[in-house]
This record gives structure tokens, C-alpha cells and sequence, in this order.
């Protein structure tokens, strides 16, 4: 061929991106680039020998080699693919707004059953190399019968130098000449860790040579196959059929790619021809704390080439709480494989990755409820956040969303309203601390009356889902209202003191020396206890949810509405009036009501350092008054 210098043709709207290396994100991107291009060019040769345009020996191996080379300040890509003529050089390298591979697939098209398959805007992607390289060089040598091999010169401007190489094997070499502000890509470790992240399941081996070490071993084998190991796995479990992969496969390929130690709880596997291509696995991580659900990691890849974590255009926002890998080799890319185009398209893959993981659930709970109920501890806060989020994903399962007991049952909404609509008609008794909360369960228990365990952050919001969704339905904190099964409705129960009620009640108003404490006297089932505190659904709820969103301040803003429930069927309580009516022991009252009211209050939650210390000061007050009338007696 005959040497020539030319201008590189950009229209318009490609300059800017370009020249401004504003076409992708990050610099590592490079590596990505020009090895997803190899892979392109092996994958064009391959389909061309399939259908007997090309011809190459039944044990070829095609390959993708990175080489390294610090002293030299040069990097090098690889690959015995397709190659390129002159001409092609021309078209697709200097006129950057073609693609090689829309081409190609044009050409071609009519032998293809899956043409489209082919990703790559070479060009574009080519032209990656120049945010780290002064100058790039490309040798190539076309498939074509008596092809001539050509180098292809650029500093990074439009101009070009094409000239004749000495590349005698057919493919490609891209050969990149580092600048000075890009040096961290000659370290090996570097050039690993982003081959590593972008291209560990190419569907073709690639390799990653260090030309320095190489040198010093005096390694005689031009490509380093034989001794080298791929970094890559061509196969991923992804792109078998689910029906020959095993538990062991799925376990084991997760804690590689997902470096977690964990087994996962169970798994997805997505695979689709049709309406598009997807091939997946979505796993569902066993949680060691719930702050854990905010780190899931969904990735994206297409064609196998790795394009971004957690693309929210295609996994639905509550699936983010999995960890996955995802292939759609049909991604409406843009021409930097980073970002989506917008369209229709999209929506419909995520609204069949939201239906199939929808399925998944569905499908356990009515084949493997035992194991269904072991999951949810952990699966809970995933599936009631993809309500909250996703209708159509509520609609899908609301039948299957369960509720652990305080008897440790598992039950759904429906059959624990079935099983209590007797005591207490529509309305679902919940506890969020068990250890707190500890003296109401005992109410609950002992008077057969069940309760739900509501512990995670995401219930406060779910049950006001839930009750908007379900009409008629309220839930109710087992502290914040007395079931009609705990009260005692006997004869003796229901002879009420009006002037004894009221006298009691002035009595702890003056004792705890508020006069806006609000007392109810009631006869309680539980004898044993003399007083609990109530504190409003409503209330509570509006200032858990400001302290949820950090608002501690306006969590003061709601009236606490807390009730003080004095049980008329205590012996202490009983008593009482009696004890106060005798002049001289006023001092012993008082510091009975308080003692009562703090107990109470920490049935029902923890109290404040200076309630603590008056707490632990009085128990010993009540414990020396105690031995005085022991050793008296």
C-alpha cells in the first residue's frame, strides 16, 4: 500500500465528546473499550467461519492479550480476530461517525439467525485510548485472502499516518503510548484489577502480560499463552441452562463474584429468548443485620461485557437490595456502553425481571413453605420495601407476605384475622421490641390473645401501606391499647368505684406532681400487675417517623399521649387508698406511686438516666423499710 497522511473525518456531533473526552465517565473505561473490541473482532471471524465465508483450523484459539510494558510506557491489546484492510482502516478507524459493527451486521445480516448480537461502535470505542495515550498505533492484518497487514499512526489530534505493517498473523494490535498524567495504568496490579472488573466473562480468554518480567525470564513464546492462565471465565453460569446447573455451581460462582463467605438463601436464574434476551441470576443474601439490605449489588453486563452496577433503568429500585448479575446482550447502549438510551425497551425488561422474581417468591411459599418461613426473617424487608415501591410487584404477592408470631407461628394477614376476628375484629396487635415489650407479650399470652413481630426499620412505613391497601384494617402496638380480652368482664371485675377512681387518680397526679398525666383505672385479667402505660398508635407512629428521618426535634413537636392504667384488681392498688388515708404514711404512698408509675414505664420502654438513678434510689428506700418491718415483726 501506498504510505499516506489524511485528516480523521468527526461530524459534528461527535467532536465535543471526543476532543473533550467527554464520552465516558471514567478513564479505566479505556481498557474495557479496546478489549470489548477484540472480542468483537474474534466474535465477526467466528460467525464468518460458521457459515463458510472464513476458514480457520478446528483448533484455533482465540485470544485477547494485554501487555504491560513500564520502562517503555506502553500498553498493548491483542486479538487474532477479524482483522482489518486499508480500506476498512479508512472507514471505520477515520470517519468516526460509522460503526464497524452496524456495518458488519448490514453486510451480513441475511446469514445471521442472531446478527444484532454483535455490540461495538469500533470507532467510538477505539477512540477511548486517547484519554491516556500521547499517540496510539494500530497493526492489523484482515482475514481477506491476500490482505496486506496496516499500521495506523495518531497523536490524538485528526491528523493520521497509514502506512504498511510487519504484522503477520491475522487480527489486531493496538498499541498505546501512555502520557504523563495517566502512568497509574503501567502498574500491573492496576491494569488486573479493571481487566478483572470489566471483562472477567468475555466469551473469549484474555491475558494479561507484564513485557518487563517477560524480558527478564526470557520468556522465547510470543504470546504467552502456553505458560499464561486467562483471567477470565468464557463460560458464566449465567449462560447455562438452569436445569444443568447445581446448588454447589450457584453457591460457589456467587462468593466469587460477589467475594461474600455467606451461602446465598436462593436464587433466581433468569433465561429468555423471547420477546428479548436476558440471562441472569438474582440471589437473595442471607443478612447478618438489616443495615446489610443497603448494600446490594445488581450487574449489568452486555454480551457478557461488564457495563455498570445498579443501573436503575433496568432493575427495578427495591431490587437493588439483591446481589445479580444481569446480561441483555439487546441494551439500548449508548455509544459509550455506559448509559441507556431511554426508551420503552427498557421498562420491559424490568418489569419482567420484577414478575419473575414475583414468581420465585410465589413459587416457594407454595411449594417450600417450610423453607419460605425459615427465609423470612431475612427476605422480609426486601419483599415489603418492593411493595412499598412497586405496585404491580404488591399486587403479585400480597397473598404471600407473612407475619412471625409471638408464638413463633408464621401466618399471612388473612389467616391471622381468621384466627382473631372473635377477640378483636380487623385489627392486627404488632410488637417491635420483644425484649421491651416484654410485660405486654405476657398479657397477650396469658389471656390467648396473639400479636405479629413488626422489628425492622421499613415496618413503620408498611403498615400504613398495608392499611391503605387493605381497607378496613388497623394495626395496633401492643402497648398502645388494651384488647377487650385483658379486661375482666366478670361480675366482680365490672363493679367500678367512682369515687375510689377518681381518688386514685388525683392521688398519682399529686405523687408524680403533674397534673396533665393522664389515668385511666381499669380491672385488668393480670392481677399481678398494677399499672401499665399506654401510649397512643398515632402518636407514637409520628414520632418514631421524625426520629427515623433525623427529626428529633420535631418528634417533641407531637403530644406523647400516654396513659397511665391503674389495675383496680391489684392487691397494691387495693390498698393504696387505705395506706393514704392514714395520715402519717403519706410519705410511703408517694413513693409507691412513683415506684408503680416508673415500673410501668419500663414495661414499656427504657427510662431516662435521672428516672433511672430517682428508680434505683427509691428500690433501696423500699428495700430498708422492708428489713425494718422484718426485723420489727
Amino acid at each position: 500500500m501506498v504510505a499516506e497522511r489524511g485528516n480523521i473525518s468527526i461530524h459534528t456531533e461527535n467532536i465535543l465528546p471526543i476532543i473533550k473526552k467527554w464520552l465516558y465517565s471514567d478513564k479505566d473505561i479505556f481498557i474495557r473499550e479496546l478489549v470489548s473490541n477484540s472480542s468483537d473482532a474474534i466474535n465477526k471471524f467466528t460467525k464468518l467461519v460458521s457459515i463458510g465465508e472464513a476458514k480457520a483450523d478446528n483448533d484455533t484459539k482465540y485470544y485477547i492479550k494485554v501487555v504491560v510494558d513500564k520502562d517503555t510506557r506502553i500498553i498493548k491489546v491483542i486479538d487474532n480476530g477479524i482483522g482489518m484492510t486499508g480500506d476498512e482502516v479508512k472507514k471505520y478507524i477515520n470517519q468516526i461517525a460509522f460503526s464497524g459493527a452496524q456495518d458488519f451486521i448490514e453486510k451480513y445480516k441475511d446469514k445471521f439467525d442472531q446478527g444484532n448480537q454483535i455490540i461495538g461502535h469500533f470507532g467510538l470505542g477505539f477512540y477511548s485510548a486517547f484519554m491516556v495515550a500521547d499517540k496510539v498505533q494500530i497493526d492489523t492484518l484482515s482475514w481477506k485472502e491476500g490482505a496486506e497487514a496496516v499500521r495506523w499512526i495518531s497523536s490524538g489530534g485528526t491528523e493520521y499516518e497509514m502506512d504498511v505493517s510487519d504484522r503477520t498473523e491475522r487480527g489486531t494490535t493496538v498499541t498505546l503510548y501512555i502520557s504523563e498524567d495517566s502512568v497509574e495504568f503501567l502498574e500491573e496490579y492496576k491494569l488486573r484489577q479493571i481487566l478483572l472488573k470489566y471483562c472477567s466473562f468475555i466469551p473469549y480468554e484474555v491475558y494479561l502480560e507484564n513485557a518487563e518480567k517477560n524480558k527478564k525470564q526470557g520468556d522465547k513464546n510470543e504470546t504467552g499463552r502456553e505458560e499464561a492462565k486467562p483471567l477470565n471465565d468464557t463460560n458464566p453460569l449465567w449462560l447455562k441452562n438452569p436445569k444443568d446447573c447445581t446448588d454447589e455451581e450457584y453457591k460457589e460462582f456467587y462468593k466469587k463474584v460477589f467475594f461474600d463467605f455467606e451461602d446465598p438463601l436462593f436464587w433466581i436464574h433468569l433465561n429468555m429468548d423471547y420477546p428479548f434476551n436476558l440471562k441472569g441470576i438474582l440471589y437473595f443474601p442471607k443478612l447478618k443485620h438489616e443495615f446489610d439490605t443497603m448494600e446490594g449489588q445488581i450487574k449489568l453486563y452486555c454480551n457478557q461485557v461488564f457495563v455498570a452496577d445498579n443501573i436503575k433503568e433496568v432493575i427495578p429500585e427495591f431490587l437493588m437490595l439483591l446481589k445479580g448479575t444481569i446480561d441483555c446482550p439487546d441494551l439500548p447502549l449508548n455509544v459509550s456502553r455506559s448509559f441507556l438510551q431511554n426508551d420503552g425497551y427498557v421498562k420491559k425488561i424490568s418489569n419482567h425481571i420484577t414478575k419473575k422474581v414475583a414468581d420465585k417468591l410465589i413459587s416457594l411459599f407454595e411449594n417450600e413453605k417450610e423453607n419460605y418461613n425459615k427465609y423470612w426473617d431475612d427476605i422480609n424487608p426486601f419483599v415489603k420495601y418492593g411493595c412499598i415501591r412497586e405496585q404491580k410487584f404488591y399486587d403479585r404477592v400480597k397473598d404471600i407476605i407473612i407475619f412471625k408470631t409471638i408464638n413463633g407461628e408464621y401466618v399471612t394477614l388473612k389467616d391471622y384475622l381468621e384466627r382473631c376476628k372473635d377477640k378483636h375484629k380487623d385489627v392486627v396487635y404488632y410488637v417491635t421490641d420483644e425484649r421491651q415489650q416484654a410485660q405486654y407479650i405476657k398479657f397477650f399470652k396469658d389471656n390467648n390473645i396473639d400479636a405479629v413481630l413488626l422489628n425492622t426499620l421499613i415496618d413503620t412505613h408498611f403498615i400504613q401501606f398495608l392499611e391503605i391497601n387493605q381497607s378496613g384494617i388497623k394495626f395496633s402496638r401492643v402497648d398502645s391499647d388494651l384488647s377487650d380480652g385483658m379486661k375482666d368482664s366478670s361480675k366482680e371485675g365490672q363493679k367500678a368505684n367512682a369515687e375510689e377512681d377518681k381518688e386514685l387518680e388525683k392521688l398519682f397526679k399529686e405523687a408524680m406532681g403533674d397534673e396533665k398525666l393522664k389515668i385511666k383505672v381499669e380491672a385488668l385479667k393480670m392481677a399481678t400487675v398494677p399499672g401499665i402505660i399506654l401510649l397512643a398508635e398515632e402518636s407514637r407512629r409520628m414520632q418514631d417517623m421524625s426520629r427515623m428521618f433525623g427529626r428529633s426535634d420535631m418528634a417533641n413537636m407531637f403530644p406523647k399521649e400516654e396513659t397511665l392504667v391503674l389495675n383496680r384488681n391489684n392487691s397494691i392498688i387495693k390498698s393504696l387508698l387505705k395506706l393514704y388515708k392514714n395520715g402519717n404514711k403519706k410519705d410511703n404512698v408517694q413513693m409507691i406511686c412513683q415506684h408503680i408509675y416508673d415500673l410501668a414505664v419500663m414495661s414499656h420502654k427504657q427510662l431516662e438516666p435521672e428516672m433511672m438513678t430517682r428508680f434505683i434510689e427509691r428500690s433501696n428506700k423500699l428495700l430498708d423499710k422492708l428489713m425494718e418491718t422484718e426485723v420489727a415483726g
